[in-house]
């Protein structure tokens, strides 16, 4: 059974899923706005999603889960004061060269651990931070709708419930802004470090740093990148959460939608359960999907159900919708099975979805990938990025039904799809 073939009226019937999302979305914006991860907030937005599935699920639970809320972001502050502190002792062995050994072999080490940090926690999503920042408490929302006979198929559908600390020059310029301000904040993390190590070796070689006019250039150079450096400490803005109605409310929204419609229509998949996860604290570097998967891959993986996991993480740009089977900046590949699925339910919906890669930043699914599980993700943003895109622009004054409904439309004809012919698509 095709998902248009489910129910009389498919079509209005689409449309009023639609307004579903757009409803409780503002609903939850208006009563508890801002959503910061691991915060009472948060919390109690994933209450509210619990008491809403409540309505069409069949188990419905509400798992705790530790995290440091402060440490993904916390990388910037520290990739900038150790390259400033690195640019600072490069300059000053011109001046005092019988410590230039001592300065530069320090600032090789400072620009390392900077490095480190920036491929961990930014590239990677690891927790390497975790342990210098305060504890938190955050949660994840798993709902069940059962299958009436036995379960041989599983598909996960998944947003996130909490909400980013603004980033400040998105706000301000936009792509315009933000694309340069990282490019040059990288390039000159990596000049200062090319020019440390140079240098340090010139100065082993028995260069002498207030003679040589090489190490002094290079210390004009780097010192020419401080400001950008500096600049870079307003990237983000800890005081202010944004309201995250796109992202991700559409997500989590849009996951809920597909149990309360076959609910709604006494539907129930013989052989088909279907799982909601709203998860928690994605904006602190996916924690919410690693705690799914800590206390549920192996279980999933062992328990013979063909599994898949569907994330949506903001469904507001129609023109930019797409299924993204590479993640995590480029560096895990989504499952291609997965994506294929995703990439046919929209077929069936009549959307012709690409496949992409998230070129910057991740999605819950890459969480999901890592740990070994069977997922991709489904976006309608632009990635340019937007200029709402963790800013006090996404409200829910911003929200876009036409995207909604495509994005309500294609979960509805992926989890038919799943229910006939599992990944044999």
């Amino acid at each position: 059974m095709k998902a248009n073939e489910s129910v009389k009226n498919y079509e209005s019937e689409r449309r009023m899923y639609a307004n579903y999302v757009l409803r409780g979305i503002k609903k939850l914006c208006k009563e508890i706005g801002p959503r910061g991860s691991g915060t009472e907030q948060e919390y109690a937005a994933q209450q509210k999603m619990a008491e809403d599935l409540k309505e069409s699920c069949d188990e419905v639970k509400i798992e705790e889960f530790d995290l440091h809320p402060k440490a993904f972001m916390g990388w910037v502050q520290l990739v900038v004061v150790c390259a400033v502190i690195a640019v600072v002792l490069l300059f000053l062995t011109h001046f005092l060269p019988a410590l230039a050994t001592v300065f530069l072999a320090v600032g090789v080490g400072l620009i390392a651990v900077a490095i480190f940090f920036v491929i961990t926690e930014f590239l990677f999503y690891k927790e390497t931070l975790d342990v210098f920042t305060p504890k938190a408490k955050s949660h994840n929302v798993i709902a069940v709708r059962k299958a009436s006979g036995e379960a041989k198929r599983r598909i996960i559908f998944s947003g996130h419930a909490d909400s980013a600390p603004e980033w400040r020059f998105t706000y301000w310029g936009g792509p315009k802004l933000l694309v340069p301000v990282i490019a040059c904040g990288f390039l000159g993390l990596l000049v200062t470090a090319v020019f440390d190590v140079i240098s340090l070796v010139m100065v082993l070689g028995g260069a002498n740093p207030a003679e040589n006019r090489t190490i002094f250039v290079f210390s004009i150079i780097s010192v020419c990148f401080t400001p950008i450096f500096l600049f870079c400490l307003l990237f983000y803005d800890p005081k202010r959460t944004v309201e995250g109605a796109n992202d991700d409310l559409t997500g989590c929204f849009c996951s809920m939608a597909v149990p309360r419609f076959l609910n709604d229509h006494n539907i129930r998949f013989e052989n088909t359960e279907v799982w909601v996860v709203c998860t928690g604290s994605e904006e602190a570097g996916l924690r919410g999907a690693k705690a799914f998967c800590k206390a549920h891959a192996e279980e999933i993986k062992n328990d013979g159900v063909e599994t898949v996991f569907f994330g949506l993480d903001t469904v507001r740009d129609f023109d930019f919708m797409a299924v993204y089977n590479k993640d995590m900046t480029g560096m895990v590949k989504n499952d291609a099975q997965v994506s294929e699925l995703i990439r046919a339910g929209g077929a069936l919906a009549g959307y012709d979805l690409p496949f992409k890669t998230v070129s910057l930043g991740s999605t819950d699914a890459a969480a999901i990938s890592q740990a070994g599980l069977k997922g991709a993700s489904f976006a309608a943003m632009d990635p340019s990025p937007a200029r709402y895109y963790h800013t006090r622009l996404d409200t829910a004054d911003n929200l876009d039904l036409k995207s909604i409904e495509a994005g309500v439309d294609i979960v509805l004809n992926t989890v038919f799809l799943f229910d006939e012919k599992g990944l044999n698509v």
